[in-house]
């Protein structure tokens, strides 16, 4: 059991700030820098050393995206897996801790004098004995997510996390709290939220260039890993070399482990990942949230498509959203697809024209506004695209997702994305999860007390049961 954190200030000033910056509905608040990234200080010109929990295929991306900063040092890795060939996976890498320690170790032993990366199993050993490190970055599974960073914060961490922040809503509730409490540098890896794409888009829609918005689409063509599959694994597989399961299990309850399981599979499975919805929610629904300050939704409702069960993540979904109101006092409607379904055609839009794989959707009642995977607001009918005045910049761009978070820790400006925002826009997420989980019911969310009015059975993946010695209070 993780002991109460230590609170970084105790001063009049930051308690009267957290009691009267609420955004109302909104439901979260927009915090100062003296909050964000008070403890632990890094000097400007000191180099920020990173400790590595998770060295899988985003673990190794991550890695060699922060090995590009000069000022940051790997120290240390942790992880469970020895050796993974991610060759026919997305990742198209070798990771594990022997090949990612490799590849830091060539990159410091000619920069730094005495370079030396210790590796370890277990995270939590690498904590007690790192007393150097200033920062985690961690990229592991989703339903280790809360825990990790959780008890890295309450060491006086600054955390950097992959999305969605955490694996139940609880849990998301948990961290911005602790956010709050510690001061602490965050970013939550939705990398596309620090692109000039998505700044732009905010711009365009927060200056009203395609009128009232009313209703949002996102969706994705992500899908079921193993397409074949209809029950869990119940047979056991050979373990890899090197590989601790009972550690890699994390707060989910033991079983005997099997390949479909690791190295990436796992998001087919709801005690481990949280489907596509999970996955990409925290990219794809970011710009409208961003954009509106959308709050808690007053209902939610996401449909299956294709087999899925208690244990199991279907093959696509499509889902609904309704937000009572957003910053200009109006309701909005979100909708989300995945597994190749998209929305109809616009008829603002050009004669013969495709939706992008994968993309968002804002309509407006002069126009509409399509994102592609870059983010950037392509505006629709073409005579209001060539009529507009363009927004002036009112969001400061970023300097890089990495870089924004370093930044943060030597004391510069919170990154947009960290865990106070990472973690209200990961609620939302969740509460689609929630829905699909529960088979298609619809979700009437009573943020302030964490109910989903009238089905206490949903308490069960509102705030999930764990394994003894993986509490977080």
């Amino acid at each position: 059991m993780l002991d109460k954190p230590e609170k970084v200030e105790n001063t009049d000033s930051r308690r009267n700030f957290i009691k009267t910056s609420s955004l109302g509905a909104a439901g979260f608040f927009i915090v100062p820098r003296f909050v964000l990234g008070g403890k632990g200080h890094v000097a400007p010109s000191d180099k920020v050393n990173i400790g590595m929990v998770g060295v899988g295929g985003k673990g190794r991306q991550n890695a060699e995206d922060l090995m590009k900063l000069d000022d940051v040092q790997i120290t240390a890795i942790a992880d469970p897996g020895e050796y993974w060939d991610l060759a026919n996976f997305y990742y198209r890498s070798i990771a594990g801790r022997g090949p990612v320690k490799r590849r830091v170790e060539d990159h410091y032993e000619d920069k730094t004098e005495n370079y030396k990366l210790n590796e370890y199993l277990d995270f939590r050993e690498m904590l007690e004995k790192e007393k150097g490190l200033d920062a985690i970055c961690c990229s592991t599974p989703d339903n280790t997510h809360a825990y990790i960073t959780y008890a890295s914060m309450k060491m006086g961490k600054h955390v950097y996390c992959e999305k969605p922040l955490t694996h139940n809503i609880r849990e998301a509730r948990m961290i911005r709290e602790l956010t709050r409490e510690t001061g602490l540098a965050t970013q939550m890896g939705n990398v596309g939220h620090s692109t000039d794409g998505i700044r732009q888009t905010v711009e365009y829609l927060r200056a009203g260039v395609i009128g009232e918005v009313r209703e949002t689409h996102s969706w994705v063509p992500a899908s079921r890993w193993i397409p074949e599959m209809r029950a869990v694994p119940v047979a056991a597989s050979p373990k890899p070399h090197g590989f601790d399961w009972d550690l890699w299990l994390g707060p989910s309850a033991n079983r005997p482990y099997h390949e479909w399981y690791s190295p990436v599979t796992w998001r087919d499975f709801w005690d481990f990942g949280c489907g596509a919805l999970g996955d990409f929610g925290c990219h794809d629904m970011d710009a409208a949230t961003w954009a509106f300050e959308l709050g808690d939704p007053e209902t939610i409702e996401v449909f299956p498509a294709g087999f899925s069960n208690q244990d199991i993540a279907p093959y696509g979904e499509i889902g609904y959203y309704h937000f009572p109101e957003n910053n200009t006092g109006k309701p909005i409607q979100l909708t989300w697809y995945s597994g190749g379904v998209k929305p109809p055609l616009h008829p603002s839009l050009p004669s013969g024209y495709q939706w992008p794989s994968r993309g968002t959707l804002f309509v407006g009642d002069k126009g509409i506004i399509v994102n592609g995977g870059d983010r950037v607001p392509y505006v629709f009918p073409e005579s209001l695209a060539e009529n507009m005045e363009k927004p002036k910049e009112t969001i400061p761009r970023s300097k890089g997702h990495f870089r924004d978070w370093v930044d943060a820790i030597k004391g510069g400006p919170a990154a947009s994305a960290n865990f106070e925002y990472g973690a209200h826009l990961t609620e939302i997420t969740l509460l689609g999860v929630l829905s699909l989980r529960m088979n298609g019911q619809k979700i009437h969310w009573d943020a302030a007390n964490l109910k989903a009015k009238g089905l206490p059975e949903a308490d069960r993946y509102i705030s999930e049961p764990v394994r003894q010695g993986w509490e977080m209070s």
